[in-house]
């Protein structure tokens, strides 16, 4: 059964692209289940964030799959997109799609290399299939050591120094165009983790910070958390825009929350302060036509990771190790998925000839009644030694064949259930 990762990155996609193929935390269990009915799909697995979405699965069947898979990356949940979705996406199979997640899970394939935030989102998809009930023992097995890996790199690695995550990033850019940020009217739209995480940075930075949200309550909890700052809920959007000098937005918004109408109403109150925006939501929560505008900078995610990537020196300098890392644990979790195709065998074969063996002895005490209870004991024993000797060597073959080819020992299977009368289940998906 082939292991597969199917999916669309930063690496592949523009924002405009990504932010019609997103999937929200709070729909990712029907989103799964939704998944797992599809027929040639036995587990899977999803991860979505603003820089990716990938599906990793266990397939009955590769072609089937892999169709069945774009056909709901293209469809579900999402209207007609003016774009052949298949262009931005890529499949990657057996040793590749395990060898990517362990490369996202350290942070080496994020839109800034080493961010702390990939980490979590890993962790978050792996929970969110545990609770759909659509990752399987490979899945579990996968994620689980992919997680590791990440806890490793980031403990004995320098991947990541230098503190940036995006929401930082943002606030860095942000200084980089108006200056440094102490003094300056900074609104950060979205209280959840991102924009939680910006305002505290904001405060060591000095800066006068106003938090809005959906819910003004969520917004009121982050200012009380800094002890600092003003709160408001979405509707006042236009309102504190007019007195910011940057603003950073990150919400779970599915639509546009400022447009080039609002932007022009408030800057029209302050036709003299530039203004300058970071949107790192996706889906964007800022209508790109306000670029147009008079006097305002828009940056999204995909202009901020051009920008700061760059200059992440020490967390380029530990990606040699981060990578020996990434080698082990692949090495590791390949080992591991090719000899799981020996297992049924193994257990077949020892189930076999235990019940053989148990047989043989309850016929041999029924002959010979008048045995003592030690001499019951020797004669068990030695029938368990004959068996354990005459099945090691076989044993120890198959798991090296299996080891070494994952896909050779289906044929040395087949063989074994065939003399053996075995009950293994062995296939060839």
């Amino acid at each position: 059964m082939p292991l597969v990762c199917l999916g669309l990155s930063h690496r592949t996609a523009p924002v405009e692209v990504r932010e019609h193929h997103t999937f929200p935390s709070s729909t990712m269990t029907e989103t799964l289940v939704a998944l797992r009915d599809y027929e040639a799909v036995n587990e899977a697995a999803m991860l979505s964030t603003c820089g990716r979405l990938e599906i990793y699965a266990q397939l009955s069947d590769y072609e089937a799959g892999i169709a069945q898979l774009k056909r709901f990356v293209g469809s579900f949940r999402h209207a007609e997109v003016p774009y052949d979705i298949e262009s931005y996406m890529y499949t990657r199979l057996g040793d590749d799609a395990i060898e990517h997640l362990f490369r996202v899970a350290t942070g080496l394939d994020s839109m800034l290399i080493g961010e702390a935030e990939i980490l979590g989102q890993v962790k978050d998809a792996y929970v969110q299939a545990q609770r759909a009930r659509s990752a399987g023992k490979t899945l579990h097995k996968l994620f689980r050591e992919a997680i590791n890996a990440g806890k490793v790199a980031r403990s004995q690695t320098g991947i990541g120094d230098e503190s940036v995550s995006i929401a930082t990033a943002a606030i860095r850019m942000a200084a980089q165009h108006v200056g440094p940020l102490r003094g300056k009217s900074v609104l950060v739209v979205g209280a959840g983790k991102m924009g939680a995480t910006a305002a505290k940075r904001l405060k060591l930075e000095g800066a006068k910070i106003s938090i809005l949200n959906r819910s003004q309550r969520r917004a009121e909890e982050v200012v009380s958390s800094l002890g600092t700052g003003n709160a408001g809920d979405l509707p006042r959007l236009v309102e504190f825009l007019v007195d910011a000098d940057v603003v950073i937005t990150s919400t779970g918004a599915t639509h546009f929350l400022l447009g080039p109408e609002d932007v022009a109403n408030a800057m029209a109150v302050r036709p003299e302060r530039p203004l300058f925006i970071v949107d790192i939501a996706v889906p964007r929560d800022v209508d790109p036509e306000v670029r147009a505008l008079a006097g305002v900078e828009l940056a999204d995610i995909d202009k901020l990771s051009e920008a700061i990537d760059g200059t992440l020196a020490q967390r380029r300098a530990a990606i040699p190790a981060v990578e020996e890392i990434v080698a082990e644990y692949v090495a590791r979790f390949r080992a591991w998925y090719r000899f799981r195709n020996a297992t049924p065998l193994i257990a077949s074969l020892t189930q076999k000839a235990e019940a053989i063996r148990e047989a043989e002895l309850e016929r041999l005490f029924a002959r010979c009644p008048d045995l003592t209870e030690r001499e019951r004991m020797l004669v068990t024993g030695m029938s368990m030694t004959i068996i354990s000797k005459l099945l090691h060597g076989a044993i120890v073959k198959i798991r090296d064949k299996a080891t070494a080819d994952g896909g050779g020992i289906l044929e040395h299977a087949r063989l074994l259930e065939e003399l053996f009368e075995l009950q293994a289940g062995i296939t060839s998906k």
